[in-house]
């Protein structure tokens, strides 16, 4: 339990609520920062010697806190820090600080951090970048691949946000009612990221990444409990559960991606299906039509279908198209296109995703999906293209080897077109 990667999941899935807490304490968002790496390389040294403490968000606050205090003395009276050993038997303070943690006025510190990220004097693509990378730690990498943008310019915007919200004046309080509910778009998109940067990882990284799900998840059933009436919360909490519950059939036993057609559906999860099947028709009868319930009906058809020749692909293609003008994407096309191809053939689906090459010529998913419909057409050589980009794109090792097995297949369909 004291090995590196226990720690490092540790400390992961600790960040949220502690730097909440923290920065609810300080009232500063570079303090609070500050405080939580502090805590985490004092965890470093002390928990491989000591062993894991009861409580390691308790204790991560507790000792985040009292180092920036520290620190703020040191620079004002010139007082050295207190030895390391002044914080070795932390039993009571650790119960003492959850038990004040849950009682405190907002409940959730993360969700209390998330929506002062979402504070409105942000643009909203601040707004959720800020989120993701303050509140879950993102690497601005992943982040900037989520937005389709350069690493660069998403340096710059959350650089930019962080900024704002320390000239500003930005209050570090817990938002009223109203304040939330303008706020809710931002928080629902954060939340979301959060679960798809969990989601799209390979299955090495499964066991350390794999906690981002479930804390979008539980955070999400937080914005519900906030906002029980909501059909638009409802949808997106269904649309959580309905792709988690994929989880144990996504990975074969080599770690290679296995398809939504080939997945063994017994693996799937029942009860997180039959959650969200449940929230996604009592979301549908508010007719009140929102991105998230549309992607949930549309994962509901896939959850409903026992077998994979029994999807509704004509429904998931108009559903598509709804999202379409609910939300209009690049990457949406694109995954109507896939549901095209099933009810139209390829050729249908290629002449729709043609139009999309400008604006995703860095998406690793943009050039799979039409190498596979240049391979299905007999365009060998177009397909292999399109695969070697695809693998030149990758972002983990799974989606290259994902890629590397349709480049095998279509060698060994044409073998004329193995290059020389």
């Amino acid at each position: 339990m004291t090995d590196p990667a226990w720690i490092d999941a540790a400390l992961t899935a600790a960040r949220p609520q502690a730097l909440g807490a923290l920065l609810r304490y300080f009232r500063d968002l570079d303090t609070a920062e500050e405080a939580f790496q502090e805590a985490c390389l004092r965890a470093l040294g002390n928990w491989p010697r000591n062993g894991p403490p009861r409580d390691p968000t308790a204790w991560l606050i507790f000792v985040g806190r009292n180092a920036a205090i520290d620190q703020v003395r040191r620079q004002g009276k010139q007082r050295p820090l207190p030895p390391d050993e002044a914080f070795s038997d932390l039993e009571d303070a650790e119960a003492d600080l959850a038990e004040r943690l849950d009682g405190s006025r907002y409940r959730d510190d993360i969700l209390r951090l998330l929506f002062i990220c979402c504070h409105p004097d942000l643009p909203t693509t601040q707004q959720v970048a800020l989120a993701l990378r303050v509140v879950s730690g993102l690497p601005v990498k992943r982040i900037a691949s989520a937005f389709l943008v350069g690493e660069s310019a998403m340096e710059q915007r959350i650089t930019r946000a962080k900024s704002r919200v320390a000239g500003a004046g930005v209050p570090f309080e817990a938002p009223g009612p109203e304040e939330r509910a303008e706020r809710l778009t931002a928080v629902s998109t954060m939340v979301y990221l959060i679960f798809n940067e969990g989601y799209s990882t390979s299955a090495a990284d499964t066991p350390r990444r794999a906690p981002l799900c479930d804390e979008a998840i539980r955070l999400a059933r937080l914005l519900l409990r906030l906002f029980p009436g909501e059909p638009e919360i409802m949808g997106l909490l269904a649309l959580l559960l309905l792709q988690h519950a994929r989880a144990p059939a996504r990975f074969d036993a080599g770690g290679s991606i296995v398809t939504l057609e080939d997945q063994d559906r017994s693996l799937w999860s029942s009860g997180m299906i039959a959650e969200g099947l449940a929230l996604i028709d009592k979301a549908i009868r508010h007719r009140q039509a929102g991105p998230y319930q549309v992607q949930a009906a549309i994962a509901a058809l896939h959850a409903r279908a026992v077998r994979p020749e029994e999807t509704d692909w004509t429904q998931i293609d108009l559903l598509y198209a709804t999202l379409e003008r609910l939300q209009p994407s690049p990457v949406v096309t694109l995954n109507r296109a896939v549901a095209v191809a099933k009810t139209k053939g390829p050729q249908a689906a290629l002449d729709m995703i043609e139009p999309l090459a400008p604006r995703l010529a860095g998406y690793f998913h943009f050039f799979g999906v039409r190498g596979a419909f240049l391979a299905r057409l007999g365009r060998a050589e177009e397909a292999r293209v399109a695969f070697d980009r695809a693998m030149a794109l990758a972002n983990t090792a799974a989606e290259a080897a994902h890629i590397r097995s349709h480049l095998d297949q279509l060698t060994l369909e044409n073998p004329a077109t193995i290059p020389d």
